[in-house]
Parts: structure tokens; sequence; C-alpha cells
């Protein structure tokens, strides 16, 4: 039986973050790892929100929906203590932070549904259709298929996007095989952002002003090799964010941690794991729990990564 890659499925697990004021875009680009000021009404970006220590907190899609009003598409399981931590920094910004995520209706399209409202829009391009914003993402390769994704965000009402509704599985499956993670509750602090490779997938801006933790991402990127990055594997047994991973040349200790996992449909489980990058070019066997765990196997990145600068 063929895989139903064509269609539109709900997406319950992510949340709505908005920003509405005169220095909405301002006060996210002091905060977030990308360019909020130079983003154009109508458009996307990918962007992490890290702690001092240039930790992870929560990563979005960021949308300018209009002059003062930025949304920050993000995963539920963060919203409520990333919505209260950034309201912390508003201060005297004529900013106003809220969850809007009953506001707004979100779907994933996949496959020809996404390609017909893209038109071959590159990833976090945004169109606007009929009252609603889809954002090109990066798309699940699988094998010598390239698969379009999009994110589908209108405001809430009778309007749904076009297309056969598949999944949410079936979506976040494709999520991983896109190479691209979105911060969740279980991996809270784990990482910097090149250790998702957000530096070459569009989610970091090394030219723009300070933010939290922008230290340390400039000095991760600026001296010396990256030392973890994320991969792509596949195992006979379930993957789950936060477990950890092995590699036998040393079972000490682990070598990384899975980010975000979900069910192959045609049998096993494909995960997203950031790991030393030594693990990833020294022979041997990685698994996942424990040095004894299930087997992993490489697959490759969906996208090229960045030189070291």
């Amino acid at each position: 039986m063929a895989l139903q890659l064509n269609g539109q499925a709900p997406l319950p697990n992510l949340g709505v973050i908005q920003a509405q004021g005169e220095d909405a875009a301002n006060f996210l680009h002091n905060q977030l790892s990308n360019d909020v000021l130079l983003l154009p009404v109508g458009q996307s970006r990918l962007a992490a929100f890290c702690s001092a220590k240039g930790r992870m907190q929560a990563s979005f899609v960021l949308i300018k929906t209009a002059p003062d009003t930025v949304l920050l598409v993000m995963p539920q399981d963060l919203l409520a203590q990333t919505l209260k931590r950034l309201s912390m920094f508003v201060l005297r910004a004529k900013v106003k932070m809220t969850d809007a995520t009953a506001q707004w209706q979100l779907r994933g399209l996949l496959g020809e549904t996404a390609q017909a409202v893209l038109a071959g829009a590159a990833a976090w391009q945004t169109v606007a259709t009929d009252g609603a914003l889809t954002v090109a993402l990066y798309p699940a390769v699988l094998g010598d298929t390239r698969v379009a994704r999009a994110l589908w965000v209108a405001p809430t009402g009778p309007a749904t996007p076009a297309g056969t509704e598949i999944s949410t599985e079936i979506w976040q499956w494709t999520e991983v095989m896109s190479g691209v993670a979105l911060i969740s509750q279980a991996v809270y602090e784990a990482f910097v952002p090149q250790m998702l490779n957000y530096e070459s997938v569009g989610g970091v801006n090394f030219k723009k002003g300070c933010y939290p933790g922008q230290e340390v991402v400039a000095r991760s990127q600026f001296r010396g090799t990256l030392k973890r990055r994320a991969y792509l594997v596949h195992a006979d047994a379930p993957l789950q964010s936060g477990q950890e991973v092995f590699h036998t040349s040393d079972t000490d200790q682990a070598c990384g941690m899975v980010v975000a996992g979900a069910a192959c449909p045609t049998g096993g489980f494909d995960a997203i794991v950031s790991m030393q990058t030594i693990a990833e070019t020294t022979p041997g066997q990685l698994n996942a729990l424990s040095p004894t765990g299930p087997v992993l196997t490489r697959q490759p990145l969906p996208y090229p990564l960045l030189e070291d600068i």
C-alpha cells in the first residue's frame, strides 16, 4: 500500500504566542537568534530563544502578520513557561505577549497539497492566500524523493486548507525526516542552536545584535570546530525525545540525545539525534537508552551543513 503523503494534517501539539504592539519586532529581535526587525510583513523565519549560556529554551516558526504583530508558532508543552519568561523581559517596551492559540488554526500541508500553495517558494518564505499564510518548511527527504512541507496558519473559523486529511503521526514522521526539529520540554536547555544545525537551516543570524546567549552561540561558531551536530537515525524500537545515545567506542558516557522521534509508516522508528561529531565519524555502533539498547542505523542528512567559519 502506497504511503499517503499528499494532504493536510491537524497539528494539536503546536500553539501560538502573539507579540503585539509598536515595539513587538524590536523586542523579539533583542530576544531571539534571528533577525526580526528586517523581516517583511507576511514573511517567516526560524528562531531560537536561549538562556544566558546559549542553551535553547524554545524555538519557533515566527511570522510577522502586521507591522506591530508577530506570531511565534511552537510546541504546546513549552508555551506557558516561554510566554512567562519572555514577558519578564518586556519591561517598558510597548508590546503585549499573549497565548493566542485559540485565535489561530494550524495545519501541516504535505506533498502536492503543499506544492500547490507554495508554487516553488523556498524554506521560510511565506505565501498569502484566501486569508491564510502558508510557510514553506524544509522538505522531508525519503530516499530519492523530496516531499514538500508547509505550515498553514489562518484565523480561527470555518475555512480549512484544501487536501485530504492525513494523520498527525504521518506529519510528525515527515518532520523528523526533514531534519529540522523544534525544541520540546524533554530537551529544554539541552542544546545550543548549532547542535540542532540551526545555523545551516536558517535559524541563526550571526550579524544581528545581542540577544540572550549570543556570545556563546557566536563563540561556538567562530572558534574552532563544532563538537556536536544533529543527524538522522533509524531503529526497530521506539525513539523518544530525551533518550540518551551511546557509541561503542566509549560506553561509559552518552555521546548524544534523541531530539525528536516518530514511527516510520513502513516499519521501525526514525529520529533526529544530536551527538558528538566524533561519534558520527568513528567506526562503531550507536545504541539508544544504554550501551546495549536498540541499535541505531545512520541515515543521510537531507540538507548540507554549513562549513565551520
